[in-house]
């Protein structure tokens, strides 16, 4: 269990977001002070087809690219419609909101604060991690993933 309760947000788009924009998006909240924790919420964009007659066949889908946040490359793996975050205090929300109004100019977004991510370990974190996993990896656990999340080293 975490020491602290830390206030969540949730950034809602209109739409679904081009990686161009997921990048410049993700640049501007990586720059604000405060932020712990991100959780990219969309479609996923598998590599392989998973289902039907072209079943294991690769899918080119042209929103599956590499970004480039910070100073490190993430290939995104959703098609982003949603940001989670987990921040050090409220007063982080106005700054927040600031630095990402200009990503925003042809569609509309919301910022909601609420708790959206989980603050203690479930089974799912257990299987995944075991008993003395991360408190940081809490909640990020996609239990049909084969892959762990990706961290962002040294952006604070």
């Amino acid at each position: 269990m975490t020491e602290a309760t830390f206030p969540q947000c949730r950034i809602d788009s209109e739409r679904l977001m081009n990686p161009e924009t997921t990048e410049k998006l993700l640049n501007r909240i990586v720059s604000v002070p405060g932020v712990r924790r991100m959780v990219l919420n969309g479609q996923r964009l598998p590599m392989t087809v998973p289902y039907g007659p072209a079943r294991g066949l690769d899918n080119p889908h042209p929103m599956r690219k590499t970004i480039h946040v910070g100073d490190q490359e993430i290939p995104l793996q959703v098609h982003v419609g949603t940001v989670l975050l987990e921040i050090e205090n409220r007063d982080v929300v106005p700054a927040l909101k600031a630095a990402i109004e200009p990503v925003f100019t042809d569609f509309s977004f919301r910022i909601k604060e609420g708790k959206f991510m989980k603050t203690e370990p479930s089974l799912v974190d257990y299987c995944k991690y075991g008993p003395n996993a991360d408190k940081e990896m809490l909640g990020l656990a996609d239990p049909s993933s084969k892959s762990r999340p990706i961290i962002l080293q040294g952006i604070k």
